[in-house]
């Protein structure tokens, strides 16, 4: 059936289309040619919406228009047009990370069942766990240190605008943590003088006061983090200098503001400091030369000898050290990647809460067996106490029992079921591979004797090496300074909705990072800017604090 759309704008009229049929990709069209226009240039609005293509098979229906809707058709510069549509992208992207942050930071700071082969934890410098306040300072401190993550990915490729936005949704999220947890790390200064770079690569000059306040708020949660001469920084860091980078970024941001605020005096004794310490970061030639001939990389022998003024032996013993961590750390991620496993075989407590492996351990210890114990504090939420009741009640201990040797065949089941399958996509005959998997199990076993029974054909033979699955690893890396982040590889597909896409994209983010990221800057571009600011403040001709740039 026919319905009537009454058209205004480009052109003036009424369009007869089948609402079910016609898409907005045609209407669209069907105005630009009766306005001997380009589709490209037309904008339709229907009640108030802008009706957009989508994947061009909605229809006009789907899309909200009736019979006899109005139509108000616009004309747009296709330039114009497509900067809408990047900044629409835009948005939408900047929203998906901010979800995907929330859900993995809910996720992974409540204790619910695991959906990836990783877990996020907070850490130390010195690469310890800890637990700041409440599960939900847990989880805003998580969520900050993800959007912190993704904001400084976003600054090296030199995306300030977005990487402020991202920022801003880290300090946003930080805000929600019990401020005297947020007193005992240094995360969010740092991320006020990330903001305040941003402002100032931009070059946005009208949030120099903001800017200012950020700095002075940086200043001072540094100065409570890392003592106001540095030395609670240099303790935990073993007499280490990991901070001079950070520091001089500070100051010179400090020396801007004062600059444009009028404050000459203040400005030239700030970026005279950062200068100081831009010579100090300078390494010299023949150092770096040393250590790389020792089979060191170029960026990690310039990190070492940043971190240890310089001091060959100094730097050469942090490399052994970090080599140290590393190594502990692939240990220990492989020793957690497999409790998660362990984990999701338990399945999961009525509240969707993983199985807590130190209560279960608990129970172990004095003597229950461990998948029995695991169903107990499954069914009463990790309560250890009534775990225990249940145990001890003879009729709840056998229907118990009964449970885990019914999940038991399940997982097995599935298990062969999988291994059948990879065989028959090999090319084996299915009522081979079921025998051979019952009598073999393992998919090693199983395909040595089908192939001792019937060798492949050499076609087939190829199809295996093509399709077999690549053996995975799961290493775990420390997230940023702190208050670090450590995951591996998201290898699961979760039965729930969720943006795997984007979470894999921040996983990726943190996994790039370690204890000492945030202090590792490129200090290139601080040191043209010193340089920039010190020839306007030489130009001015004037020391008086009084006199204002123009």
């Amino acid at each position: 059936m026919m319905a009537k759309l009454k058209v205004a704008g480009t052109w003036a009229g009424v369009v007869e289309v089948e609402l079910e049929q016609w898409t907005v990709p045609m209407l669209r069209a069907e105005v630009a040619r009766r306005s001997n226009a380009s589709p490209d240039s037309i904008n339709l609005i229907c009640a108030g919406k802008v009706l957009k293509d989508g994947d061009g098979t909605e229809s006009l229906s789907q899309s909200g228009v009736k019979n006899n809707s109005k139509i108000l058709s616009s004309r747009v510069n296709v330039d114009q047009k497509q900067e809408l549509l990047a900044e629409e992208e835009r948005a939408s992207r900047l929203a998906r990370v901010k979800a995907a942050a929330t859900a993995l930071a809910q996720r992974h700071a409540d204790g619910s069942m695991p959906l990836e082969d990783f877990n996020i934890e907070l850490e130390d410098q010195s690469g310890k766990k800890v637990n700041l306040g409440s599960e939900t300072d847990q989880r805003a401190v998580m969520m900050g240190l993800m959007l912190h993550t993704k904001g400084k990915q976003l600054i090296r490729k030199q995306m300030y605008k977005d990487a402020l936005e991202v920022l801003e949704m880290g300090e946003e999220a930080f805000s929600l943590c019990n401020p005297q947890v947020i007193e005992m790390i240094d995360n969010v200064p740092i991320l006020q003088i990330d903001m305040a770079w941003c402002y100032f690569m931009l070059r946005d000059i009208s949030s120099i006061s903001v800017a200012g306040a950020r700095l002075q708020k940086a200043r001072e949660g540094i100065e409570r983090a890392h003592g106001k001469d540095y030395s609670r920084v240099r303790v935990l860091q073993g007499g280490r200098h990991p901070d001079i980078a950070l520091h001089l970024r500070l100051e010179l941001l400090e020396g801007v503001v004062a600059y444009h605020t009028g404050q000459l005096d203040n400005s030239r004794k700030a970026l005279t400091s950062a200068q100081a310490k831009f010579v100090q970061l300078k390494v010299p030639d023949e150092a770096l030369s040393l250590i790389m001939s020792m089979g060191f990389k170029e960026q990690a022998a310039t990190r070492a000898l940043r971190m240890n003024n310089q001091d060959v032996g100094a730097a050469l013993d942090f490399l052994d050290e970090e080599e140290a961590k590393r190594m502990q750390k692939r240990e220990e991620d492989a020793r957690r990647q497999h409790e998660i496993m362990e984990q999701k075989s338990y399945g999961a407590t009525p509240m969707k809460k993983a199985v807590d492996l130190e209560r279960l351990n608990e129970l172990v210890s004095i003597g229950y067996e461990k998948a029995l114990a695991a169903e107990a504090l499954r069914r009463n939420e990790n309560d250890t106490q009534k775990a225990l009741d249940d145990l001890t009640n003879p009729e709840v201990n056998a229907t118990m029992q009964q449970d885990v040797e019914s999940r038991k065949r399940k997982r097995q089941r599935k298990s062969e079921n999988e291994v059948v399958e990879q065989l028959v996509a090999m090319g084996f005959e299915r009522s081979r591979v079921v025998e051979a998997v019952q009598a073999g199990g393992t998919l090693e076993r199983a395909m040595q004797d089908l192939l001792a029974q019937n060798p492949l054909h050499p076609s087939n033979a190829a199809h295996v090496a093509a399709t077999s699955a690549p053996s995975a690893t799961a290493e775990n890396v420390p997230g940023p300074s702190n208050s670090a982040v450590d995951l591996g590889e998201s290898n699961q597909e979760p039965m729930n909705y969720r943006d795997v896409e984007m979470e894999d994209e921040i996983a990726h983010d943190l996994a790039q990072v370690d204890a000492l990221s945030d202090y590792d800057i490129d200090v290139t571009k601080e040191g043209e800017a010193i340089e920039e600011y010190l020839a306007l403040l030489a130009s001015t001709g004037s020391s008086s604090s009084g006199h204002k740039p123009q």
